[in-house]
């Protein structure tokens, strides 16, 4: 977080206060001594970002393909070692633009998409559990509440156990992610609490690694809706308070 200077005007009334505003870097990942692509981001949970960013796009299939990653804060770079350096050259893969923040880039394999399966997990959670994980998670959002420019995602079981923030919802989703693929998650045994809207490219992402259920307190999209209930994954949106909308695989929700 950045303190800055700001004309506030309320009433009609004009004063220059103090104002917390979140901070965005520019993230150069350098793959195999080559630069790939530049996140906008927040600057923290670097190495979880890349991580996650790397399998859920496609690009790397186990974490054991990184052998290691190193953030330079000065320069913004994340210098990234494969144990197969010739993995991300050889990949043949499509640029898809996203929906999310600025003009995005998905990068993923075409077989994904056409030859994906159902989600087998037999992952089941009440509606009483379902709206205590939403309000723990809404508390959690430390950089959220003080300047309102984060998204925040969680991986839970029965308590949120991986947390992330970071002005982008892409971004945050894989943060999440590549901690959990860090630290050897199931992710069949998981699911994925998120604070922004629900689109196709975030139902690609929790399908990647296996997620059964992803619930968010906004709307998902059309496209998002059909490619859950083809995956076989349990979508909840608008879930608030006591309220929520299951799109599919409702049988998971007690």
């Amino acid at each position: 977080m950045e303190q800055i200077k700001i004309v506030k005007i309320k009433d009609n009334l004009r004063d220059v206060v103090e104002d917390l505003v979140t901070e965005e870097v520019p993230l150069t990942l350098i793959v195999g001594g080559e630069e790939f692509i530049t996140l906008l981001c927040s600057p923290q949970d670097l190495e979880d970002l890349c991580a996650g960013f790397l399998f859920t796009n496609g690009l790397l299939t186990p974490p054991q393909d990184v052998e290691k990653i190193v953030i330079d804060q000065e320069r913004w770079t994340a210098n990234i070692t494969l144990r197969e350096e010739s993995k991300v050259k050889g990949l043949v893969f499509k640029r898809l633009y996203t929906s999310g923040c600025g003009r995005g880039a998905l990068f993923y394999n075409v077989a994904d998409v056409i030859y994906r399966s159902k989600n087998a997990s037999v992952l089941k959670i009440s509606v009483l559990k379902l709206k205590d994980l939403m309000l723990s998670f809404q508390k959690r959002s430390e950089l959220y509440l003080k300047t309102g420019g984060v998204h925040s995602a969680g991986l839970a079981q029965d308590n949120i156990f991986v947390f992330r923030e970071d002005i982008g919802r892409h971004n945050a989703l894989d943060k999440v992610i590549g901690r959990g693929l860090q630290d050897g998650v199931d992710f069949s045994k998981t699911l994925m609490v998120t604070s922004g809207r629900i689109s196709s490219e975030v139902i690609f992402k929790i399908q990647k690694c296996g997620i059964p259920m992803i619930i968010s307190r906004s709307a998902p999209t059309d496209q998002a809706v059909k490619l859950a209930k083809d995956m076989g994954l349990t979508l909840v949106g608008f879930a608030r308070g006591t309220r929520m909308n299951i799109y599919s695989g409702a049988e998971r929700v007690t």
